[in-house]
């Protein structure tokens, strides 16, 4: 009995384990069109997410610029280190939740809920207002 006892508790431990910061979703992920690696860290007790590599420079050697930015003295800053996924908060059970995503590509901010799917697949919803409104892009880890 107390071996089935220990077998259990392993089992639950391992389940809660994989969904902290070691085997969850901290480190470097392809977007869904796989063309930026975005690197997910902690800070404090909040998740942030900023772009570490584009595949497609622009042709005269200058850094792309966050030209689709609503404001306009942002436009002027590199899209590559820029943060676009702020603020998340661990929920439990592989959930990421309050937090806002940051689409240079249309220059709109989104509510956010990041699911970790496995330990090699993120699943990123963007809303305005209700979750049922929204649209999910996945994430696949870098694994180099």
């Amino acid at each position: 009995m107390r071996i089935l006892f220990l077998g259990i508790l392993c089992l639950f431990y391992s389940d809660l384990t994989f969904a902290q910061d070691s085997n969850g979703i901290l480190g470097t992920w392809f977007n869904q069109e796989k063309d930026s690696k975005i690197q997910i860290y902690k800070s404090g007790e909040s998740y942030f997410g900023k772009i570490v590599w584009i595949k497609n420079h622009p042709a005269d050697g200058n850094p792309a610029l966050d030209s689709k930015n609503p404001d306009e003295e942002d436009r002027k800053k590199p899209v590559m280190g820029l943060n676009i996924l702020k603020n998340f908060r661990f929920a439990g059970k592989n959930s990421w939740i309050e937090g806002k995503i940051y689409n240079p590509r249309d220059g709109n901010s989104y509510a956010g809920k990041m699911t970790l799917k496995n330990k090699n697949t993120l699943d990123l919803r963007g809303y305005i207002g209700s979750p049922i409104f929204g649209k999910t892009v996945t994430f696949t880890r870098v694994t180099d």
